[in-house]
């Protein structure tokens, strides 16, 4: 049964992914001491309650003597809101399941140590894999500052991400594209250059339906000089924006992108564009802990060459274009030893395309 209601769990907090940063997304379950499931939770936005007090609520009284079920260890310290070992204790649970304990620097094992301290009976490992791929994301940035970055890219058999006239829609499938509007519905930032905001005006949201305005990630530009016209499409849609410029871009510029609705936020920039390290270190700020980088190759570029990657999916579609089209990378290695080595985690069909997911080796 341990393995069933953690499983529950888990699709609780998946649920959760892109919605809660700079909190990891959690799921729990309540069962009562015949088995049955009388409260369910997932981490809330904000200063709202973490799983396992969403989950006791719902339970309320019948939680005495039940059993918790949380794909992470409860939090021990006071944040925006109180110590979930708090609510746990006072719930008069007796037994308490935790896929995984907490890295953060102030649990780490406490909220274990202090639900075993009152007496109750601590489980930890079913579902730890599956709960460790979720908080990957908190995890970098506890420990970093910084989001973790994945990498996107939808190109044709021989890399090319667009035809020699700049066409790119679409080289992947409609099931590719699916998949790629899911990946932004669970991660917090979505990040393009200002040269695919020219080209492609993209919206970059996340159009699956019954996503709602809570998954819809933060779009944010790199604008060094202040291409990006006010009336570009991420300035609309009901979702956050964000520019990352220097002061090369105009104070008129600046002040449009405001006007438009987004946060100018002003870096220190380099001759080509936007640093990669700052923009991450920005971000990271604003409590983003995942970003998905979709831009074109010369962002691709920026953020393989400063090895800041640290995940790839790729979807690669049936079809060649050869010639002098773009490829992922605006400029690559000049020898065989100097290029950029991927582990590969997984190759798996997507309709028509494959998609490949891997990171550096």
């Amino acid at each position: 049964m341990d393995a069933e209601r953690m499983r529950r769990a888990l699709e609780l907090a998946e649920a959760a992914e892109g919605s809660v940063a700079p909190r990891p997304p959690v799921g729990a379950v309540v069962c009562d001491p015949d088995g049955l499931v009388v409260g369910e939770g997932a981490t809330h936005p904000e200063a709202g309650p973490h799983a396992e007090v969403a989950a006791l609520a719902q339970a309320g009284a019948r939680a005495r003597g039940a059993t918790l079920y949380v794909t992470l260890e409860p939090c021990c310290f006071t944040g925006r809101t109180p110590p979930c070992t708090e609510a746990v204790i006072a719930a008069g649970l007796s037994r308490v399941v935790v896929a995984r304990r907490d890295p953060h620097p102030r649990v780490n094992g406490a909220g274990m140590a202090a639900l075993r301290t009152a007496g109750i009976d601590v489980v930890v490992g079913p579902g730890r894999v599956r709960a460790g791929r979720l908080i990957e994301p908190f995890v970098h940035h506890v420990r970093t500052g910084r989001p973790m970055v994945t990498l996107k890219a939808a190109m044709t058999l021989d890399g090319k991400v667009a035809a020699p006239d700049r066409t790119s829609r679409w080289i992947s499938s409609e099931d590719a594209r699916r998949q790629a509007h899911d990946l932004r519905r669970r991660c917090d930032a979505v990040l393009v250059g200002a040269g695919t905001v020219e080209a492609d005006d993209p919206a970059l949201t996340c159009r699956l339906d019954g996503v709602g305005a809570a998954h819809q990630p933060v779009r944010v530009v790199t604008d060094r000089s202040g291409r990006t016209p006010p009336t570009a499409k991420i300035f609309h849609g009901g979702a956050r924006s964000i520019v990352m410029t220097t002061q090369a871009a105009s104070d008129e510029r600046r002040a449009a992108w405001s006007a438009a609705g987004a946060e100018v936020v002003v870096l220190a920039g380099t001759e080509t564009g936007v640093s990669p390290g700052d923009v991450l270190d920005a971000l990271g700020a604003r409590g983003v802990c995942h970003l998905l980088v979709e831009g074109g190759p010369t962002l691709a570029a920026s953020f393989v060459e400063a090895g800041l990657v640290d995940r790839y999916v790729l979807f690669l579609a049936p079809k060649l274009i050869g010639g002098e089209a773009p490829g992922l990378l605006t400029h690559g290695v000049k020898t065989l030893t100097e290029a950029h080595a991927l582990r590969i985690d997984r190759v798996s069909r997507v309709g028509e395309d494959i998609r490949i997911d891997g990171r550096p080796s």
